[in-house]
């Protein structure tokens, strides 16, 4: 089995063992691969060369960037060794004076914290507030025209006024024609006594009132009855004698706004 091994890495690709080198040389590859790497350089002299070529040149990018002022890669392993080092902070006699307010409990709080989990909690919160920056400038840019308005929000154009209750109104009968007012209005005169000759007169459709009056007036008669099918019953002045009455209503038969003229008791 071990034999199996050895040549399967001896007919491996170099390429492979090469591309593992930088890793190797920093310390980030996993046990199998390191192990990989370890009989590869033990085995080949030329693999080995280029391995302390690439040691050589991550010692100078390590100089580099401590002469630049850049923290070197133990940086973060003696600062929390100089955490450990420093003495746990005492808080109980503060959290016993009287008349403490709230930022002191806070103050006793973190005070109870060793150096090591108060770094922490400053990186966590460190991430915290620049994730939440970038949310809240994500938001902003997202919304459209850098409106702001709240849910209760409305413009006062859009409210629409309250209909306002109508009272019912009384409706108005349309007003008549003066011609049908006319017609439709009893013509009545007054002689004093009930004397002289009487005639049942039906006047022509197209009849004005003013007509209907000057004829009234020329004659001077009265109207004493009205009846159906716009028949009048008029009183004129004068005799009451056979040929009085002729005469009368042969004038009456020659006047154009009369239609019919009958003799009337």
């Amino acid at each position: 089995m071990m034999a199996m091994s050895k040549s399967m890495l001896e007919h491996q690709e170099p390429g492979d063992i090469e591309a593992l080198l930088p890793w190797y040389a920093a310390g980030t590859l996993n046990a199998r691969d390191s192990h990989r790497v370890a009989e590869a350089l033990e085995r080949d002299p030329e693999l080995a060369k280029q391995y302390a070529a690439i040691l050589e040149e991550y010692a100078a990018t390590i100089e580099l960037n401590e002469s630049l002022g850049a923290p070197s890669s133990k940086a973060m392993q003696k600062l929390f060794a100089a955490i450990d080092a420093e003495p746990a902070r005492s808080a109980s006699a503060a959290s016993q004076q009287p008349g403490q307010g709230i930022g002191s409990r806070f103050a006793g709080f973190f005070a109870r914290l060793s150096p090591k989990a108060l770094a922490w909690s400053a990186s966590v919160a460190g991430v915290a507030l620049v994730l939440q920056a970038g949310l809240i400038g994500a938001m902003v840019a997202w919304t459209p025209g850098g409106v702001f308005e709240t849910a209760s929000y409305q413009p006062q154009a859009d409210l629409a006024p309250a209909p306002r209750a109508e009272t019912a109104r009384p409706v108005e009968p349309a007003a008549a024609p003066p011609a049908a007012a006319q017609r439709a209005a009893p013509l009545t005169r007054s002689l004093g006594a009930e004397t002289g000759p009487r005639a049942f007169v039906r006047f022509v459709p197209d009849a004005r009132m003013s007509e209907i009056t000057a004829l009234l007036d020329s004659y001077q008669a009265a109207v004493i009855d009205s009846g159906k099918g716009g028949v009048f019953r008029l009183q004129f002045a004068g005799s009451t004698s056979k040929q009085a009455q002729d005469r009368l209503i042969a004038r009456l038969q020659n006047e154009a706004i009369v239609a019919m003229v009958l003799p009337a008791p």
